[in-house]
């Protein structure tokens, strides 16, 4: 679940995408305190500083996508299979996978008592597509017709305020019409970008208001407490809707997330008891959950791919595939996952993780270590003689990173600086601005379970600037195929065009894999039942205190 989330990407999500996001940590506390000042002691769980405030369409990273999750309900969640089962939505269909019709299911109302119509999810879709709101899940609205008129690209004016692929036929019925057929369209709607917006969310300037984004109005399980000061509270409270019409947790109604600064901090509370939830353990704490934790540690496979990104549109000195796949070739993945990560990684060795369909083990063949050829590529094309190496030190990544930095230094001969960013937050922010020129740590945790999600967010032309293509990666041949594949007739030939485009990216190596996620995760003896689900998000309706 981080992107880097998206995943924008694994805080997006991405991832997700929006991607992988870091864990944050906080002071430690007593334990005590009750979210919201009531009577009762909450379930409590640790993130990491959401990367803006709580706005939906405006969320693409994992820390704020956790607790988005808990404050919205998703037209589709996902099952056993990865396959999309209708949540707020009663039906989706379609004939042709170029117009689909929404219907919604009775009984959804807004946190503050209003029903939930199909205008709500025309509002917010419009909302995040139209460029002069300059959203960041706003290319995943690409494939509606209309989007081109409301987000005609940068230096060029929107010639409409609305897609007119969306119609409103009822308060029960929304109508989407794609540019073209799209066989994957139900499976994005469990993504946080399609979460509908109440009225109440816009200003009379017509804009999201700060009020919505502290204290967003859902449709969801739970319900803000108060407004979330970002950059100053270090918790974000909330109780149990009463009028949410689905499932409720058995025995408690108060959640409380816990904003941390550092990973490891966040493990010492989970001993200690004074949290709850712990989803994304660092390395340097394996050993200690296992031993401390015991059955209340889990170790799980997870659909996020962790990558070296490169800035290519921002710095020419990595502007040849061959350095690219030099620095590949360089990096001693094996070692890296047992030794760094204890285990806990397995080696990338293609852009698709084996937990969805489309993966090919072995693709990536730059992804195999060898030093000899790596100073031979490197050397031939002359490739830069220092480099520097971004990377968020809220989210465990220093050992990994500096590991990765000593295998360029001994294989390429040349002069590699780690360089920390405090929070997760800081390198989006410096990538989003074009003003980090290093290579950095990426990672995807997805959006919905298809093999298009790894490449549409991350490597498509449509998601430079508006998605979480980071490194301005381009390339038509990619984006054709990516193309026939949304567009083909069934799942089986689409997925034929993915691996094709998977290819390219195998070849230009626009980021470098290096490593599949496995979910680790701990919880404390106060609750039982924590399960995460596709999307690395908790479900707490399964969830007891012991």
């Amino acid at each position: 679940m981080r992107v880097t989330k998206g995943v924008q990407i694994v805080a997006g999500t991405a991832l997700l995408a929006l991607a992988v996001a870091a864990c944050g940590g906080g002071a430690s506390d007593s334990g005590g305190t009750a979210a919201g000042g009531g009577g009762e002691t909450p379930v409590r769980m640790e993130i990491g500083e959401p990367q803006e405030l709580l706005n939906p369409q405006n969320t693409t990273e994992t820390e704020g996508s956790e607790v988005l999750a808990a404050v919205f309900s998703p037209l589709v969640r996902y099952d056993e299979n990865k396959q999309p089962v209708e949540e707020a939505a009663e039906s989706i269909t379609t004939s042709d996978s170029k117009v689909w019709t929404i219907k919604l299911k009775s009984g959804y109302t807004w946190h503050d008592g209003t029903p939930v119509t199909a205008a709500d999810y025309a509002r917010a879709w419009n909302y995040a597509a139209l460029q002069d709101n300059a959203m960041s899940s706003s290319y995943f609205f690409g494939r509606v017709d209309g989007y081109a008129d409301v987000h005609p690209g940068e230096g060029k004016t929107p010639t409409a305020k609305e897609m007119k692929g969306l119609k409103v036929v009822d308060d029960s019925t929304l109508e989407v019409t794609l540019t073209a057929p799209f066989s994957q369209f139900k499976t994005m709607l469990g993504y946080t970008a399609f979460y509908p917006m109440p009225k109440a969310a816009l200003g009379s300037d017509g804009k999201v208001t700060q009020q919505f984004g502290e204290q967003p109005i859902g449709q969801g399980l739970f319900k803000l407490d108060k407004p979330y000061k970002k950059g100053t509270d270090q918790t974000i409270d909330l109780t149990v809707y009463d009028k949410f019409p689905g499932a409720k947790p058995k025995n408690w109604k108060k959640l409380q997330f816990k904003v941390y600064t550092s990973s490891e901090t966040a493990f010492n509370d989970l001993q200690a008891e004074n949290l709850d939830i712990h989803d994304s353990l660092p390395p340097s704490t394996i050993a200690t959950a296992k031993s401390v934790l015991g059955d209340r540690y889990h170790d799980e496979p997870d659909a996020a791919v962790g990558y070296i990104g490169v800035p290519l549109q921002y710095n020419p000195e990595f502007k040849d595939p061959q350095v690219r796949k030099a620095i590949s070739l360089a990096i001693d993945r094996k070692t890296i996952t047992e030794t760094v990560f204890s285990g806990t990684r397995a080696p990338a060795d293609d852009f698709i993780n084996p937990a969805i369909p489309g993966y090919r083990q072995g693709a990536c063949d730059a992804c195999t270590y060898n030093p000899a050829e790596a100073k031979k590529l490197y050397d031939a094309a002359k490739g830069p003689k220092t480099i520097e190496l971004g990377y968020n030190a809220d989210g465990g990544h220093k050992e990994w990173i500096e590991a990765v930095a000593n295998n360029l230094r001994a294989n390429l001969g040349i002069e590699v600086t780690p360089k920390p960013f405090e929070k997760f937050q800081g390198i989006l922010d410096a990538l989003d601005a074009k003003e980090y020129k290093g290579l950095f740590r990426m990672g995807w945790s997805i959006d919905y379970p298809s093999a298009e999600n790894y490449l549409t967010p991350i490597f498509g032309t449509g998601s430079i600037g508006t998605g979480s293509n980071y490194g301005g990666y381009s390339n038509k041949a990619f984006d054709d195929l990516v193309a026939k594949g949304d567009q083909a007739s069934d799942a089986a030939e689409g997925l034929k065009f993915y691996q094709q485009a998977d290819d390219i990216l195998i070849k230009d190596l626009p980021y470098i894999p290096v490593y599949f996620y496995r979910s680790n995760f701990g919880y404390s003896s106060k609750v039982k039942n924590v399960k995460l689900n596709l999307l690395n998000q908790v479900n707490w309706v399964d969830i007891e205190k012991a």
